[in-house]
């Protein structure tokens, strides 16, 4: 017999929302939190608010862990 849940297990990056996605490519990119707003029609606090929701569903503790990630997961290309 088996024990837990039925319910398939989810890879963090698919626990974030489309905005979290987003603001963790353009984290990623280096843009900082205004550009970021600036481009997704948010203010920066949001912004702020969205990158540590990504920060703390991915287990990550900094900016350089943050492109790190991006770069694994093929969110921010190599060659770039």
């Amino acid at each position: 017999m088996q024990c837990g849940s039925s319910r398939p297990r989810l890879i963090p990056y698919e626990l974030l929302t489309a905005r979290e996605r987003e603001v963790l490519q353009l984290v990623a990119e280096g843009r900082t939190s205004a550009e970021i707003a600036s481009q997704l029609f948010i203010s920066p606090r949001t912004v702020e608010g969205h990158r540590a929701n990504v920060m703390r569903k991915l287990g990550l503790q900094n900016h350089t862990e943050i492109v790190k990630y991006a770069l694994k997961r093929g969110i921010l290309p190599l060659d770039e």
